[in-house]
């Protein structure tokens, strides 16, 4: 298919956009890195609630927790922005936020580890917990050759700006999404390689599975690359300890059916991963991203 021409107002607005990313980024990177979280935090905190999008996010934690009174959900969705702008400000310095800096502790580590000693393929899941990016650093540090997947920005410059920010903290392997990245994670898992995703957005074609009581679309991909000869489905989150310290945890391997029916196994295996995904977000609601819509649009108020 070829590429869709981009018209020069186009290309001029992208542009304005990235130079003004570029200020920013530099101007957070002069401070420290937890006086630049806390900025993020108290700026994302003020002005989240007072935005559209807080709408969705207030609706979104309406649905997962139903139970909790309204002043508890309006406690959450606040706690929520702050962790947006927390990310935001640290994604200018990711590679100030490596295990080596300290400023990161891995737990199960060992798995990894393992992974990478056996030259064992598997597939690295996660959601978008506290700074999810965190997650790409912890296992490039273990040593793990693996394809990590990422879905490319519409303005090319920023997108130029992600991949460099994830280079700098030691990312080499990237498969965007979409078919062609399923096809280099495929061929990556066949020269042994490893893949990460996260796998806890929004698919349209997935598969129909519980989440929070209500059913919810999940792309089945990471499951059925996981039950393709012996490859294992292995779990990982990232928690938010303090300010901008975090840990990472490699949690043990979702134990996938094998019986034989193929759509059967997928769907159990994906209403594993949503189970997987749910229980992480219970334990820590403040630091999951409410910003998108994870459930059908009927679940929506129009307007």
């Amino acid at each position: 298919m070829r590429p869709k021409r981009v018209g020069l107002g186009q290309r001029l607005l992208w542009r304005l956009e990235v130079l003004g990313y570029d200020l920013a980024s530099a101007l957070v990177r002069l401070a420290p890195v937890e006086a630049a979280s806390n900025f993020g935090a108290a700026l994302f905190g003020t002005l989240g609630p007072l935005i559209p999008l807080n709408r969705l996010v207030e609706r979104n934690i309406e649905l997962a927790f139903p139970e909790k009174d309204l002043a508890e959900r309006k406690r959450i969705a606040h706690a929520s922005w702050e962790h947006l702008g927390r990310m935001a400000a640290e994604f200018t310095m990711l590679d100030r936020l490596t295990p080596a800096s300290g400023r990161i502790e891995v737990v199960g580590g060992e798995r990894l580890r393992h992974i990478a000693e056996n030259n064992i393929s598997a597939v690295l899941i996660s959601g978008h917990f506290s700074n999810f990016e965190i997650m790409a650093a912890a296992i490039v540090d273990s040593g793990l050759r693996c394809q990590i997947t990422y879905r490319a920005a519409n303005n090319p410059y920023f997108d130029e700006r992600i991949v460099r920010a994830r280079r700098s903290y030691g990312v080499t392997l990237f498969s965007p999404k979409g078919v062609d990245g399923s096809r280099e994670l495929l061929q990556a898992m066949n020269r042994g390689e490893s893949v990460a995703l996260l796998n806890d957005q929004k698919f349209g074609g997935g598969i129909a599975a519980p989440f929070f009581g209500h059913i919810a679309r999940t792309a089945a991909g990471p499951t059925r690359m996981a039950l393709r000869g012996d490859g294992r489905l292995v779990p990982m989150s990232v928690q938010r300890v303090k300010g901008a310290r975090f840990r990472v945890v490699v949690h043990e391997p979702i134990v996938l059916e094998r019986t034989g029916d193929r759509q059967a196994d997928l769907a159990a295996g994906v209403a594993q991963v949503n189970a997987f995904v749910e229980a992480r977000v219970r334990e820590r609601p403040e630091e999951w991203w409410w910003v998108h819509k994870r459930w059908p649009n009927e679940a929506y108020p129009k307007g």
